[in-house]
């Protein structure tokens, strides 16, 4: 096998969790009107109709604000803005709705595509749109009529659901309609929130011409809680479709999305590195805990067992059955990172002083990430709690690391009793204890 095969094949099967996680999970995505017209956006349908075959539910809602400006610059109307927000009169209207539209076929014809050889063959997608957003007049802001520019006002989460469990994509544009018969212009991100705030989404997915969000310093930054999430819009001095991006992000965890994403609409592929890779290539903001240290749990065997079992065939570990794991488990403290273990350890009393520290593995490609001190320092948490006064480890081939942690080198005679008389002398361990 090729190393590209290879490499194909290790990625399906790490992707696999994820394929499985997010089948039947209800997903909004927000796409502005400049990642229509980027190159990249014939893959982009592409990714996102591999996911509605994957069993997700999809409402995409389009952006088209530089649609709308050429369009006005054709009929010679100028356009203010205020707060960021277009001030849309009768004669900005009719351009805008026409833009839109021209916008919304656009993305449905792609949708629509179905030809041998392309990635899109035999799909078979159905896009379904409609009055889906009610919307009402944001009025006179700051002494400035905004005219026929509105925000949402209830969302029709019966119909939607409706189409999605159909297994159709909603098409949502960035407009509104009013009980009385009136259009208005609507943010499209306002659009996103409020639908994935109604429908109780999984996530929400905000595609941004960068590759994700960078701070101050121009550093990704791969996660955001919702208290840095806070501090960085506090900070930002970005472009629009930034912090437009990121204020929609923060705006549904706030409101109880627990995972929100931005994800760049140029680079190739990054909606799938996002969602089927445990790293991402973008920013996630999360209202839940996207990595945590906890008692493991019956559930966790498999995991364990994936993490140890290159160490035990490299004779790193002693070798643990599947049924002395789960005899076990309680013993063992686990790092969780999107519903994976990644890391783990287990602690074992052997009397009233000393408890044994033992399995600590890392996933490789976590590995200098600092997991294993954080499974340490619960493990010590643990044995502070049992009033332990001692840690020992035995270990052939991470004697520096567990030096780096504190361990200092002892002899067989300093164990335990019980632990002396299980010693193997052919695996030839070397032993360190840690007084805590």
């Amino acid at each position: 096998m090729s190393t590209d095969s290879q490499e194909l094949v290790k990625w399906f099967r790490h992707s696999s969790p994820y394929i499985n996680a997010h089948r039947g999970k209800t997903f909004v995505m927000m796409l502005p009107g400049a990642g229509i017209e980027d190159p990249n956006f014939a893959n982009i349908i592409h990714d996102i109709a591999l996911l509605n075959s994957l069993g997700v539910k999809l409402v995409l809602v389009h952006g088209a604000r530089p649609q709308i400006d050429r369009r006005l610059a054709a009929g010679n109307i100028t356009s203010n803005f205020h707060n960021a927000l277009r001030v849309t009169d009768q004669d900005s209207l009719a351009c805008v709705t026409q833009a839109v539209g021209e916008t919304r076929f656009a993305i449905e014809a792609a949708l629509s595509t179905g030809l041998p050889n392309s990635p899109m063959h035999g799909a078979h997608i159905q896009v379904v749109g409609g009055n889906f957003v009610t919307a009402k007049p944001w009025g006179v802001v700051d002494g400035v009529d905004l005219q026929h520019t509105g925000k949402v006002r209830r969302v029709d989460t019966q119909a939607l659901e409706s189409a999605l469990d159909a297994n159709a994509i909603v098409v949502l544009s960035p407009l509104g309609y009013s009980p009385t018969g009136e259009i208005f212009n609507v943010s499209f991100a306002d659009v996103a929130t409020q639908v994935a705030i109604a429908l109780k989404a999984d996530k929400l997915i905000a595609f941004t011409s960068d590759v994700g969000f960078t701070d101050s310093q121009g550093e990704l930054k791969r996660q955001l809680s919702l208290q840095e999430c806070e501090q960085q819009l506090a900070q930002l001095k970005a472009c629009h479709d930034t912090s437009q991006s990121l204020q929609a992000c923060f705006d549904v965890c706030q409101q109880g999305i627990p995972r929100a994403q931005m994800v760049s609409y140029v680079k190739d592929g990054a909606l799938l590195q996002e969602l089927f890779t445990r790293e991402g290539v973008g920013t996630l903001v999360h209202s839940d805990s996207y990595e945590s240290v906890r008692q493991a749990t019956i559930d966790d065997v498999g995991g364990i067992i994936e993490l140890i079992t290159p160490l035990e065939q490299q004779g790193a570990l002693v070798r643990r059955s599947r049924e002395l794991l789960e005899t076990e488990i309680d013993r063992f403290t686990v790092v969780e990172m999107d519903g994976a273990v990644i890391a783990c350890a287990a602690l074992y009393p052997f009397n009233e002083e000393m408890g044994e520290l033992a399995c600590v593995a890392t996933h490789p490609d976590y590995q200098g990430g600092g997991r294993a001190a954080l499974v340490l320092q619960a493990i010590e948490h643990r044995a502070d709690l049992m009033q332990l006064r001692k840690l020992f480890v035995l270990t052939t081939q991470t004697a520096h690391w567990f030096m780096e942690q504190g361990f200092e080198k002892a002899d067989i005679e300093s164990l335990p009793q019980e632990k002396q008389s299980l010693y193997n002398f052919q695996r030839n361990s070397k032993v360190f204890i840690k007084t805590l």
